[in-house]
């Protein structure tokens, strides 16, 4: 069986081609900078690796070209549209409503679009990635994997705020957790490696947007994003944690209005607001120059992954292993030695050489002698998302 996993953002369509139950990769590609006349097209299989530069004006050109790939007769992997039997997507945000993989239906679709005022950056598109997936291929299932789902474990004492018991009972006002087939996937690839039979887990998923979660036994118990995918830790351009009295004082005394504060909190400030830079290698390039922000953007960065490490380290009375994953989390030394540094109290002592090795497998970057295991699990949110399409057919 063929399935498509789709991964729809703002300017990007990420996907991968996988047979299962053998989980073979058969193609895949990443599509960046839609809308642009410089859309960057990157395609491999077995045989070929290609990246080329065009013009991409919209998410349905990029569904066009995805399909064309896929479909060429000199380079492509399958004869026809119809040799593919689901399409699954990635959706950000499935509230209280989706705990599990759903198959997507027009009710379905309903509530992925109400759920979009939580997740404005994520839902929209991954409904637009839906609605351009039926058209494309009409005769498969199409399946929805939501981020929420793996943080359905959390205890109602980690889920709930402090407010009146009724927006809780009646609206549903919680943290809801988000990265969930990331952290999902890479805690039970680590429990499986260390082999353990209880575990106490800290999962670190650092790329644009960036979380961080408490794992105990393969259960999310705890998790630093909530109501949106907006708070937590510092991330590329989300400022994370902040005083909620922040948001009125830029209303009532600097004169913003609601949606500049938005826009400001998601799309201004994290890494970009302190440095201007959006890329993490651009910003410790200059660091390394000696850049007095962008040196204080990665401690402000580590710093408060530091505090959730702590955190949930108390929560959970222990740790086995800390691990680390994403794109930021995979490939920056800098970072996961920025955070792991000062870390001895809790058993936490990175091997500076381990640390530095790059490598696409999983690997333990903490010294011999650490009492907490320091991991780098490459994370595969595609995976992880076929395979649970494919256990619902």
């Amino acid at each position: 069986m063929n399935i498509l996993i789709i991964n729809a953002g703002s300017s990007s369509i990420k996907y991968q081609l996988i047979q299962m139950p053998s989980e073979l990769i058969i193609g895949k590609g990443l599509i960046e900078r839609i809308g642009s006349e410089n859309a960057t097209v990157k395609y491999k299989t077995k045989s070929v690796d290609t990246e080329e530069v065009m013009l991409i004006p919209n998410h349905s050109a990029g569904f066009k070209k995805m399909a064309t790939l896929l479909m060429d007769p000199d380079q492509g992997v399958i004869a026809n549209v119809n040799d593919i039997s689901i399409v699954a997507h990635r959706v950000v945000h499935g509230g209280n409503t989706f705990s599990d993989t759903t198959e997507i239906t027009q009710e379905v679709k309903d509530k992925i679009k109400e759920l979009s005022i939580l997740a404005p950056l994520h839902n929209p598109h991954n409904l637009e990635g839906i609605l351009l997936a039926e058209e494309a291929f009409p005769t498969a299932r199409q399946i929805a994997v939501f981020d929420t789902a793996f943080h359905q474990s959390m205890p109602v004492k980690a889920k709930k705020y402090a407010l009146p018991n009724e927006l809780y009972t009646d609206h549903r006002i919680q943290a809801f957790g988000f990265h969930g087939t990331s952290h999902k996937y890479v805690s039970e690839k680590a429990i499986s490696l260390l082999k353990l039979k209880s575990s106490k887990i800290i999962t670190i998923h650092l790329g644009h947007g960036c979380s961080i979660t408490a794992v105990r036994d393969g259960k999310s118990v705890d998790h630093s994003m909530g109501f949106t995918p907006a708070n937590g830790l510092i991330m590329g351009s989300r400022s994370g944690d902040i005083d909620h009295s922040l948001i009125f004082y830029l209303v009532n005394n600097l004169g913003y209005g609601m949606e500049e504060v938005n826009a400001l909190l998601s799309k201004k400030s994290g890494m970009l607001g302190l440095t201007g830079l959006r890329d993490l290698r651009d910003i410790e390039a200059k660091a390394k120059t000696g850049n007095k922000e962008c040196i204080l953007a990665l401690e402000m960065n580590a710093y408060r992954i530091k505090k959730y490490i702590g955190a949930y380290t108390a929560a959970m009375n222990g740790l086995d292993a800390i691990v680390f994953t994403a794109g930021i989390g995979e490939n920056s030394s800098t970072l996961r030695s920025l955070v792991c540094t000062d870390m001895d109290y809790l058993g936490i002592t990175l091997d500076p050489a381990k640390n530095e090795s790059k490598s696409s497998n999983i690997r333990e970057v903490g010294s011999t002698e650490a009492k907490v295991k320091i991991l780098v699990v490459p994370t595969n949110e595609e995976l992880e998302i076929a395979k649970q399409a494919f256990g619902l057919s």
